[in-house]
């Protein structure tokens, strides 16, 4: 899923929907593969996204796949999506 560019360029200029949108992408524990399978964690934007699937394939809010797992960096595990997550209004 693509975002249209004038969608972005609005989203990019919005400080506060750009902060909004990037922290829910964060949660604020550290996830093993396992924890993804039918889970239900609380971004630091303050609301909940969910997660589904098992082995090598997961999604997450039922919609964007998880492309690439359990990376781990300094402070965290990243896992990439295929879509930019939208938090609800």
């Amino acid at each position: 899923n693509k975002i249209p560019k004038a969608t972005l360029d609005k989203v990019l200029a919005d400080k506060a929907q750009l902060t909004k949108i990037l922290t829910y992408h964060v949660v604020g524990q550290k996830l093993a593969p396992k924890d993804l399978e039918n889970g239900s964690f609380d971004t630091l934007e303050k609301s909940k996204l969910t997660t589904s699937g098992s082995g090598e394939s997961y999604t997450v809010n039922d919609s964007s796949k998880v492309v690439c797992g359990n990376v781990k960096t300094a402070n965290a595990n990243v896992y990439i999506v295929d879509t930019v997550l939208m938090p609800k209004s």
